[in-house]
């Protein structure tokens, strides 16, 4: 399991191929990559920069991926976030699981997302026309991740 928090930039396949190496029980892996739109909430964005608490920020993310691993029979889970100013159509997240079939692979991904959605501290400021403005976690967010609540995976 790997969560990092960084500035710079990643490659997916690379990333992939990597949490993957040498495992041959590996049947199934699912990603996520998140990327900045340029547009939110009717504004035009021009910009998005990404604030977070070093050391909660990775703690917060690390207890995500291994309630994944209780609720799913995974393999490995990644988390990779950047943090700073990103443009649109630059990617902010990756998240990547490995298991042996695609069902649990797939449910653990989206699970990782919601969760890091709605619980993992991170502060999101939009530059668009006129100004700044923050951005709050959306209801649509809060929904998906308390269908999780609902549910208990690994029998």
């Amino acid at each position: 399991m790997a969560v990092r928090v960084q500035q710079e930039d990643f490659d997916a396949g690379s990333e992939i191929v990597r949490l993957r190496a040498g495992n041959s029980a590996v049947g199934a892996v699912a990603s996520f990559i998140g990327i900045v739109r340029d547009l939110n909430e009717g504004a035009t964005v021009g910009s998005i920069t990404l604030e977070h608490y070093p050391g909660m920020t990775e703690k917060s993310l690390t207890s995500i991926a291994e309630q994944a691993k209780e609720r799913w029979r995974l393999h490995d889970v990644l988390i990779i976030h950047r943090v700073g100013t990103l443009k649109p159509t630059d990617q902010i997240v990756l998240v990547v699981t490995t298991s042996s079939h695609r069902g649990d692979a797939f449910a653990a991904c989206q699970f990782v997302m919601d969760y890091l959605k709605t619980e993992a501290p991170f502060w999101k400021k939009e530059a668009i026309a006129g100004g700044e403005r923050w951005v709050d976690a959306r209801e649509s967010d809060d929904a998906a991740r308390s269908r999780w609540d609902q549910s208990k995976a690994i029998e």
